[in-house]
């Protein structure tokens, strides 16, 4: 047994106790470093909420300027297509004022229009023949009561 202790360094304890006072370190350690992550949770915990009331309070306070703006920038785009058809629109009735000052361009607008036609010119008219045939089938209105052609008129304003 000398020699064994020799070799070892003289060691004093016994394995009994060298296992105790190891467990107990191991107890020490592992109680430390729940210790302090527990600490560390709490504070993070709170700076996250911090953190998280920060963000929230942002969020709300720029929502509605950002919607406002998005809005706006829609209503922009808007006014700029309907300055765009505007712009369309004036220079077609410049082109229709220029036209309008020819006097052939006046007179194919009589013709086409108000069926204006020339001396010694023959004018015609055709007549629908669909229209024609629902006139004949409305000339049998007369044997009923007056406000059954009444509203036959209206029915018949509200299909065409």
């Amino acid at each position: 047994m000398a020699r064994k202790s020799a070799r070892t360094g003289g060691d004093r304890f016994s394995t009994a106790t060298r296992l105790r006072l190891l467990g107990e370190q191991t107890a020490a350690r592992v109680y430390r470093s729940q210790h302090k992550r527990q600490a560390r949770r709490s504070r993070l915990t709170g700076r996250a909420a911090f953190l998280a009331l920060i963000v929230c309070s942002l969020v709300v306070a720029l929502a509605y300027p950002m919607r406002q703006y998005v809005s706006q920038r829609g209503e922009i785009s808007e006014q700029r297509d309907r300055r765009a058809e505007a712009e369309q629109q004036v220079e077609r009735l410049r082109d229709e004022k220029a036209r309008l000052r020819d006097d052939m361009y006046i007179r194919r607008l009589a013709r086409e229009h108000l069926h204006y036609v020339e001396p010694g010119e023959t004018g015609y008219t055709m007549i629908d023949p669909e229209a024609a045939e629902r006139r004949r089938t409305d000339q049998g209105s007369g044997d009923r009561p007056w406000y059954s052609n009444v509203w036959e008129g209206v029915d018949t304003a509200d299909r065409e």
